[in-house]
């Protein structure tokens, strides 16, 4: 046994089997109990390491050689295998409430698996054809049984697919400056090449279309959960860039363009959000400021950016399960989420409404939620940096804010004497409740997640060291 086959092939395996099953509850109890080992696993067991258990000894090798490229995964990655296998567990849990864990869970393990075969392929400019691969896995989960694609799932794919070109011919060129580290027109041409492919990959301001088309063709839970995965495991695949080239690391305008990206996409997301009329865009457009707040973390890579984008990513799992969860439990009884359609909801869906309210606002940074800390500590690095940059990134988190109070204020708008009933079932009600738990607890202990985000700078041999 080694690293890739217990982490990469073994859940796709397992995915593949969890089709055969026809039964909603026990699908998700395995893939539940499936990803909770793949944690463990991954948090205790050393990697390239001799272990021994009572009698028995044994060693986990770190690589795997397929097709003449090789999968590598050491022990500085088992911070990130927990990070993404357990995120992906707490994912899975709710899909028996809302009748999606059939359709969810076997690709969803299968575009997790290939992700992090992305990060451990070498050579590394594979990662880009697995990136791709992931893409297409997760156009079944994207598309509506019976109906024609739409056009965010169109553009979604098609501007996935114009970055692997991109990224392709950067590394083409990358081979060109290490055998010539001094020719500047090739330095520069690969940095234009890597900027095209990620802006494409992550989303970056312009090419954020479509997103917001995507959130209202999909199903809720099933955006969300692609919302989380790929920009997550991109901006680790960027990270990397970084870490091995030192061209790239040392660049002086790499933190300029990065702040700046960031600074739009947080900025122009914020004020489309206060003005959109439908509740899954408004979703859309916070997955596109926290992409921002991401890049704006990273410009700050002399001081604390490594840091404070870990310190982001735990809170963002949180809030875009419970957001797209309480969406989820709108959509299933109005498939119209248009503001003008759930008027009176804030008394008949509460637990529902106030998820989405709650993952708005902390998603916006609001005190004592779960985004808070990280949100505070990029405006304050910004405020050092530049007070109109962190003035712009403030505005588009409180336009954020002020979605959510125009949400509420049109859900709370009922007839004079509409009684309050909640519709929610048991199980959507318990998962709710420990949601807002855990959001008010992060806010307040946000040092409760520091065995992670201090394990992962590890991943890399040269940022966060």
């Amino acid at each position: 046994m080694n690293a890739p086959m217990l982490w990469i092939f073994l859940p796709m395996v397992a995915g593949g089997l969890m089709l055969l099953i026809r039964n909603e509850k026990a699908v998700t109890l395995i893939a539940c109990l499936f990803t909770l080992f793949l944690t463990l696993a991954a948090w205790l067991i050393p990697i390239d390491s001799q272990l021994t258990l009572g009698g028995w000894s044994f060693k986990l090798a770190s690589s795997q050689e397929i097709l003449g490229r090789r999968l590598i995964l050491t022990s500085a990655d088992r911070a990130f295998l927990a990070l993404v296998y357990g995120s992906s567990m707490v994912w899975f849990i709710p899909t028996t409430s809302l009748q999606i864990a059939r359709r969810l869970i076997p690709l969803g393990l299968g575009i997790t698996a290939l992700l992090v075969a992305a990060l451990a392929v070498e050579p590394f400019l594979y990662a880009a054809l697995l990136i791709e691969t992931a893409v297409l896995f997760s156009v079944p989960l994207l598309s509506t049984p019976g109906q024609k694609p739409g056009k965010g799932l169109l553009r979604f794919i098609i501007f996935q697919t114009l970055a692997v070109p991109f990224i392709l011919f950067s590394g083409w060129i990358l081979a060109g400056i290490e055998a010539n580290p001094g020719n500047v027109n090739l330095v520069t041409q690969a940095a234009i090449f890597l900027g095209l492919g990620f802006a494409f990959l992550l989303a970056v301001f312009p090419f954020y279309t479509w997103i917001p088309l995507l959130a209202e063709e999909v199903h809720p839970y099933i955006l969300g959960f692609v919302f989380w995965m790929l920009p997550t495991v991109t901006l680790f695949f960027g990270l990397s860039f970084m870490d091995r080239y030192a061209w790239l690391r040392d660049t002086p305008a790499l933190g300029t363009v990065l702040s700046a990206a960031g600074a739009l996409m947080v900025t122009s997301g914020g004020i489309l959000a206060v003005f959109q009329r439908h509740l899954a865009r408004i979703m859309g457009y916070a997955v596109i400021i926290e992409t921002g707040f991401s890049l704006l973390a990273l410009s700050l890579v002399d001081r604390m950016g490594i840091t404070i984008f870990l310190l982001l990513l735990i809170p963002r799992t949180l809030c875009l399960m419970i957001w797209s969860l309480g969406l989820a439990i709108l959509k299933d009884h109005n498939p119209n989420l248009n503001l003008n359609s759930v008027n009176g909801f804030v008394r008949v869906w509460p637990f529902a409404g106030l998820a989405l309210i709650l993952s708005n606002l902390s998603l916006a940074g609001m005190p004592l939620l779960a985004g808070f800390p990280a949100h505070q500590a990029v405006w304050e690095e910004l405020a050092r940096e530049s007070l109109p940059l962190a003035f712009w990134v403030f505005f588009g988190s409180f336009c954020l804010a002020a979605s959510a109070i125009r949400v509420l204020a049109s859900m709370a708008k009922a007839p004079e004497g509409a009684h309050w009933e909640a519709h929610e079932t048991t199980s959507q009600r318990v998962l709710l409740w420990i949601g807002w738990l855990a959001m008010f607890l992060l806010g307040l202990f946000p040092n409760w997640v520091l065995p992670l985000w201090t394990k992962l700078p590890a991943l890399f041999e040269h940022l966060g060291q």
